[in-house]
C-alpha cells in the first residue's frame, strides 16, 4: 500500500484495487481511520478531533489529486505523492 503523503505525524496511504467509495487510510500514533475523499467523512476507525479537521482540510485542498490517485490505484498503478498540509 503506497504512502501518498505525511504531515503532522500522520501517514496517509491508499490501497490498490480497493472497494468504493474512494477513500484514504490515515495512521497516527497507533490510531487508524478510513476517510472518504468525496466528503471527508470518517468511514471507519477514529481520529482525534484535531487530526480529523486537519485531514478534512487537506482533502478539501487536494480532492482532485486524491481522486486521480484513486483511479490509478484502481488500475493497479502507483499513485502520485500529494503535497502535505503546511
Amino acid at each position: 500500500m503506497p504512502t501518498i503523503s505525511a504531515f503532522f505525524g500522520m501517514l496517509v496511504q491508499m490501497y490498490y484495487e480497493e472497494h468504493i467509495p474512494p477513500h484514504i487510510h490515515v495512521y497516527f500514533q497507533g490510531a487508524k481511520a478510513a476517510v472518504n475523499i468525496q466528503d471527508g467523512s470518517l468511514l471507519a476507525g477514529k481520529l482525534s478531533p484535531r487530526n480529523n479537521r486537519l485531514i478534512q482540510a487537506w482533502i478539501e485542498i487536494h480532492r482532485d489529486e486524491l481522486l486521480a490517485d484513486w483511479e490509478l490505484c484502481q488500475n493497479g498503478e502507483h499513485p502520485f505523492f500529494v503535497e502535505p498540509l503546511k
